[in-house]
């Protein structure tokens, strides 16, 4: 079977999932069993993949839904054990005292501080932390959710202390003569040659993340807003600007002079450090306040079953209303250290089995390593923190177990379909696995022209996956090749590929149905993935004309164009809003004249 007929095939189990999940705009829990049969009959008869491999791969998604259910659990149980508290309220009270503005709120929590547990965790924890936490403290679900997303991009290539690149990219390039070769020709080491790569990600980054907080902002007045415009999220384009580049900046010196471990971590505490104060102190803070309209006029669909706590007196200090998380991210920190022995400790309890069904498919879970076992701690720590009693704390676990079971049968379903998908290389036919045809057919279509797309199979190999990681595994190592075929520099194209499977984490399943869940928003995943489509479009188009630009220069070329539409959109929105402000204190002055 030829390759192009073979990438229709392919294609097919994704076009499955949006066809119905996005398009016709089915519950996840509905799609993404039908996504899964179809996946299995295309393994099955197409690339004619043994029954027992397919069972296994199945097998080893069940566990790995299992995985995601408790750290959403632990998220979720979290946030419940500080609401029934009272705790929730002071957390409140506290960005309302830094501002009462929601566009910087959103900028401050998921830019800011969701950088950093992405750093300390990653795994998609941050928008299972943060989505109800935006719940809580007043913005509706599917807003919460949707801004908790949107950073699930800039700081996801060095999640969980830089997995995706020490475990992904390394992993992904290890064992091939040619990439010992391309380092050494450099005078390297292959340890080096991976921090290279490292580093090259952060500034790819760190130019195309820069935005993000301003288009964060923008999509929440477009879609949340009375107005339902751009306009009132451009009124703090400054602010947005500053943020971004308070994470960016240091975020990028982290990754290239000390290493993939920090960058995003150490980003989002000096962005908070920076930011915080500067915004207690009005600094480039909007003239006027922007909120959600009173919650009797959202739309049906923007809701949840977790809502806002009532608004009451906070009687919790912040500390002791903060400590939880803040110890939450010192754990997440230290047991994810290889220098020190905390993380090998959580790991000593393991469930392993090997060969799944007389297959080369191993399962392996560490449950107490998980970031759900961290948080469900927390959560037994906060009921003697705050002195609950029983009744409260049993409150909060019953809401969030029944969360959980809401938002079970679509993982159950979402993550065996990706393994499936993935492991179709062990077939009868000899084909490559359904990803890696995908991403030949595009290879072979784009030529010299490769680093445009390169981060967008990086972004299709987290779609499917639902892992930065995983993405980089799968494709890291076949985006080198094709570098060095088409005579690209193979370390920038991996760095893109880094980059986009970063990016493709804003719309990977598991973690919007994960999300969901966490803000009581079931049924809803396929209008949010509609949504996240938009900032993960810019985000591989702007890295692909930027890495374009990298190995070709400036000049008259698809990369230069590329990247003139995108700045010169973003400039000329901020030029006319900049005239709108000033035609609004001219008006202001002629009427103080006048009078």
């Amino acid at each position: 079977m030829g390759l192009g007929i073979l990438s229709l095939f392919a294609l097919i189990p994704i076009l499955t999932v949006l066809l119905f999940l996005v398009i016709f705009r089915w519950p996840a829990k509905h799609a993404m069993p039908i996504a899964f049969v179809v996946t299995v009959l295309v393994a099955l008869f197409v690339w004619e993949v043994p029954a027992n491999q397919i069972a296994a791969a199945s097998t080893k998604g069940v566990v790995t839904a299992l995985e995601v259910l408790f750290i959403v659990f632990g998220a979720v149980l979290m946030l419940n054990t500080l609401k029934e508290s009272g705790a929730i309220q002071t957390i409140r009270q506290g960005f309302i005292d830094i501002s009462p503005d929601r566009r910087v709120q959103a900028i401050i929590i998921c830019w800011l501080f969701g950088s950093f547990i992405e750093g300390a965790s990653g795994w998609g924890t941050p928008a299972a932390v943060l989505a109800p936490l935006l719940v809580a403290i007043g913005f509706p679900a599917m807003g919460a959710v949707m801004v908790a997303l949107i950073i699930q991009s800039t700081p996801v290539s060095y999640g969980a202390v830089g997995t995706p690149i020490l475990i992904g990219v390394q992993s992904g390039l290890t064992g091939s003569e040619n990439v010992t070769n391309a380092a050494a020709s450099l005078g390297m080491t292959f340890e080096a040659y991976i921090k290279m790569i490292g580093g090259q990600v952060a500034i790819f980054h760190g130019v195309v993340g820069l935005f993000i907080p301003l288009i964060m902002v923008t999509m929440l007045t477009l879609f949340f807003g009375k107005e339902k415009s751009i306009k009132a999220g451009m009124e703090v384009w400054k602010f947005a600007l500053f943020a971004g580049l308070a994470f960016t900046i240091p975020y990028a010196l982290v990754a290239n002079f000390l290493g993939p471990e920090f960058p995003s971590l150490f980003g989002g505490l000096v962005g908070l450090a920076i930011v915080v104060p500067a915004a207690k102190k009005g600094f480039l803070m909007p003239k006027l306040t922007w909120d959600f309209e009173h919650s009797s006029k959202w739309d049906p669909e923007w809701t949840g079953t977790l809502s806002a706590t009532r608004l009451t007196e906070a009687t919790i200090s912040p500390f002791k209303a903060w400590f939880p998380y803040i110890l939450m991210g010192i754990l997440l920190v230290i047991t994810r250290l290889n220098t020190l022995p905390f993380g090998d400790w959580l790991k000593m309890v393991s469930v392993k089995v090997e060969g799944v069904f007389g297959t080369p498919i191993d399962i392996a879970s560490t449950p107490f390593f998980l970031p759900g076992f961290i948080m469900v701690l927390m959560s037994i720590m906060g009921y003697f923190l705050y002195s609950m009693n029983q009744s409260t704390y049993g409150t909060a676990v019953k809401n969030s177990t029944t969360m959980i079971i809401s938002a079970a049968p679509a993982l159950l379903f979402a993550v065996p379909m990706v393994q499936v998908f993935i492991n179709s290389g062990v077939n009868a036919t000899g084909y490559t696995s359904m990803p890696l045809v995908l991403a030949e057919g595009v290879s072979e279509l784009m030529g010299q022209n490769w680093p445009i797309v390169a981060p967008a199979i990086g972004a299709l190999g987290a779609f499917v996956a639902g892992s930065n990681t995983i993405s980089n595994m799968m494709f890291a190592m076949f985006q080198f090749g094709t570098a060095e075929n088409v005579g690209i520099n193979p370390a920038t194209i991996v760095a893109l590929q880094a980059v986009g499977g970063a990016a493709g984490n804003m719309i990977c399943v598991h973690n919007v149905v994960a999300a969901s869940a966490t803000a009581g928003l079931v049924g809803k995943e396929g209008t949010l993935i509609r949504k996240m489509l938009i900032p993960t479009f810019y985000y591989v188009f702007f890295a692909g004309a930027v890495g374009y630009i990298a190995i070709n220069g400036i000049g008259l070329n698809i990369g230069t164009l590329m990247a003139a539409i995108v700045l010169t959109t973003i400039i000329s929105i901020i030029i006319k809003e900049n005239r709108r402000e000033k035609n609004i204190e001219d008006t202001k002055q002629q009427q103080k004249f006048g009078g």
